[in-house]
C-alpha cells in the first residue's frame, strides 16, 4: 500500500474495535465479548480503514489481531448483518460483499506481518480473518468453522476459496468450505491451518512475543517477503524468479543489508532500521 495520504487526518478513535500500540507493535482487539465478537457493518469498515491507515503511517512493524472474552470471532452478527441484508437490493449487497473482501485484501497487502491469536470460536468471517493472517497462533480451545454453506451461501466468501486451498490443500479446503464442519485445534495443526498450537490461554501472549520478535527484526525484508508470498501465488516460475531477483537487488542496496555485514564483522547483533 502507498505511504502517501491526502487531507484526511489520522483517526484518533475507532468505535468498533480497540487499538493499542507499543513500540512498533499494534494490537487490534475485537471487543464485543457478549456477542462472541460478532462483526457488524461498522467493524468491517473500521478494520478496512484501520489497516489502510496503519499501512500509510509505516510506524507499525507487526500487528496482532485478537478477540476479547470467550472466543476470537463468531463471524457476522446474525441480527445486525444477516437480518439487514435480507432487505438490501443487489447493488447494496454487492457493496457489502466487496467491503468484506477489501478487509481480507488489506490483511494480505499491508506491509507488516499480521498474527491472529485464536482461542475459542473462529467462525464464518472470523475464520477467514484468521486465515488471511500471516501467522495463526491457536490454543487448544480454538475451533475454526467456515459456515457459509450452512446459511445457504457459497463457501467461497471473502476470498476463502482462494486462500484456504493454498494453506491446507484442495482436499481439506473442499471439505471445510463445502460441509462447514468445525475443525478443532489438534486437527487444525495437523492439516496446517494453524502456525503454532500454544498452551491453553497462551495464544495472546505467544502472539505478543512473536510480534515483538518481528517488530525488532528487518521490517523491510519481512514486508517484501510477505508481498512476494502473496504476489507469487499465481505466477509461473520464470516470473517468480525474476521478481525475486529484482527484489533482492533492491534490498541489497538497503541499509539493513549493509548493517548485517557490519554487525557480523564486528561480532555484534544487527541494529535493524527497516530501510
Amino acid at each position: 500500500m502507498s505511504p502517501f495520504s491526502g487531507s484526511t487526518p489520522r483517526t484518533e478513535e475507532w468505535r468498533h474495535l480497540r487499538l493499542t500500540r507499543e513500540d512498533g507493535v499494534a494490537t487490534v482487539t475485537l471487543a464485543r465479548p457478549d456477542k462472541l465478537n460478532a462483526l457488524t457493518f461498522g467493524a468491517y469498515a473500521d478494520l478496512r480503514d484501520l489497516l489502510a491507515e496503519l499501512s500509510r503511517e509505516r510506524s507499525v512493524r507487526a500487528l496482532v489481531l485478537a478477540g476479547e472474552g470467550r472466543g476470537f470471532c463468531s463471524g457476522g452478527d446474525v441480527d445486525e448483518i444477516i437480518g439487514a441484508t435480507l432487505s438490501m437490493d443487489t447493488a447494496q449487497l454487492l457493496d457489502f460483499n466487496r467491503m468484506t473482501g477489501q478487509v481480507v485484501r488489506a490483511v494480505r497487502e499491508c506491509p507488516f506481518p499480521v498474527i491472529a491469536a485464536v482461542h475459542g470460536v473462529a467462525a464464518g468471517a472470523g475464520a477467514v480473518l484468521a486465515l488471511a493472517a500471516d501467522f495463526r497462533l491457536a490454543d487448544p480451545t480454538a475451533r475454526f468453522a467456515f459456515l457459509f454453506t450452512r446459511v445457504g451461501l457459497s463457501g467461497g466468501d471473502m476470498g476463502a476459496a482462494y486462500l484456504l486451498p493454498r494453506v491446507v490443500g484442495l482436499g481439506h479446503a473442499t471439505r471445510l468450505l463445502m460441509l462447514g464442519e468445525p475443525v478443532r485445534a489438534p486437527e487444525a495443526e495437523r492439516i496446517g491451518l494453524i502456525s503454532e498450537l500454544t498452551d491453553e490461554g497462551a495464544a495472546d501472549s505467544r502472539a505478543a512475543e512473536l510480534a515483538r520478535r518481528l517488530a525488532d527484526g528487518p521490517a523491510l525484508a519481512y514486508a517484501q517477503t510477505k508481498a512476494l508470498l502473496t504476489a507469487e501465488l499465481d505466477m509461473p516460475l520464470a516470473a517468480s524468479v525474476e521478481l525475486d531477483a529484482a527484489t533482492q537487488a533492491l534490498l541489497m542496496n538497503g541499509e539493513d543489508y549493509a548493517e548485517f555485514h557490519a554487525a557480523f564483522t564486528e561480532k555484534r547483533p544487527p541494529k535493524w532500521q527497516g530501510r
